[in-house]
């Protein structure tokens, strides 16, 4: 999935958490929405591919691998 596809799974989201290695940025979609081109930036890799993993759970969409942002999603 590339692109605007990627920004389509966004439809519906409240809250974006990505993970950069040990790094974890949250952005809040409801309230101060970034630009396309930023979460372009944080949604898609190098390959300008959707990252994996990418999980939606409720109204949160998560994108990359940590395993801390992994617990709290699937506990809450």
């Amino acid at each position: 999935m590339e692109g605007e596809a990627a920004l389509e799974l966004l439809d519906g989201v409240t809250e974006l958490v990505v993970a950069k290695g040990k790094k974890i940025e949250r952005f809040d979609l409801a309230g101060a929405r970034p630009s396309d081109d930023e979460l372009l930036g944080v949604l898609l890799g190098r390959s300008g591919a959707l990252r994996a993993p990418a999980l939606r759970v409720g109204d949160r969409f998560v994108v990359g691998y940590n395993a801390e942002i992994l617990s709290d999603v699937f506990s809450a």
